[in-house]
């Protein structure tokens, strides 16, 4: 009897430590997975950053925009005014 409770031990820790090498091997495929896609992601954003600093130093585009925000901000002003304008005529 003492016999079968070896063998079951012996069984128990084998296949305890196949699993184990199992999930080992897993573990390290999921952590070159997600060194790729870290990688990537960085290049990504390096991009984007390399495009937005590009595009912030082009100061003809900002005067553009800066134009266009001065010029939605009258006609916002001028909306507000003839609707006020408006209230206190009625």
């Amino acid at each position: 009897m003492e016999e079968n409770k070896e063998g079951s031990a012996e069984k128990f820790f084998r296949d305890f430590g196949k699993k184990m090498d199992q999930f080992a091997q897993e573990l390290k495929e999921a952590g070159s997975r997600a060194e790729v896609d870290l990688q990537k992601k960085y290049e990504e954003v390096k991009a984007t950053a390399q495009k937005l600093k590009a595009e912030a130093e082009n100061k003809e585009r900002w005067k553009e925009v800066e134009t266009s925000l001065k010029k939605a901000g009258e006609e916002l002003e001028n909306a507000f005014k003839a609707a006020f304008k408006k209230k206190n005529n009625s």
